[in-house]
């Protein structure tokens, strides 16, 4: 069956990377794996706030850890994706695709710059698509 739930850009980003993570997906590692995967640091506020929005959608469920002195004595809140948050991420990649499908973005001119001190990402234009 298909999700009625419709998810932004980075909801999908967010539980890639929470799915990527497995049983270690708490705030500072799912930061880490965003960066890491796409030159994007968002603000801890904008995923928090994302995370407990995608709770409220059932998309994901907090688990509390271990309380750690080096956290001042709290547990960390570990993030785990639902069946109805796997469900949902998987329609949203298969409309994507479905979109790709007949366009040959592969053979139009992309040129990625690196993550590095300045981010960015420049886009080539060919035969009227935007690559």
């Amino acid at each position: 069956m298909k999700s009625k739930l419709s998810l932004g850009e980075f909801e999908q980003i967010v539980l890639l990377a929470v799915l990527r993570l497995r049983d270690q997906a708490y705030g500072v590692t799912i930061l880490n794996e965003i960066a890491t995967h796409t030159g994007r640091n968002p603000a801890p506020g904008a995923l928090y706030t994302t995370l407990h929005r995608m709770e409220d959608k059932g998309l994901i469920t907090f688990r509390d850890g271990c309380p750690t002195p080096e956290r001042g004595g709290r547990a960390k809140r570990f993030v785990q994706v639902t069946r109805e948050g796997r469900s949902t991420l998987a329609g949203a990649q298969a409309a994507y695709r479905s979109l790709l499908r007949g366009l040959d973005l592969l053979h139009t001119r992309i040129t990625v710059i690196a993550p590095g001190p300045a981010h960015g990402v420049a886009l080539g234009i060919r035969g009227g698509v935007r690559a």
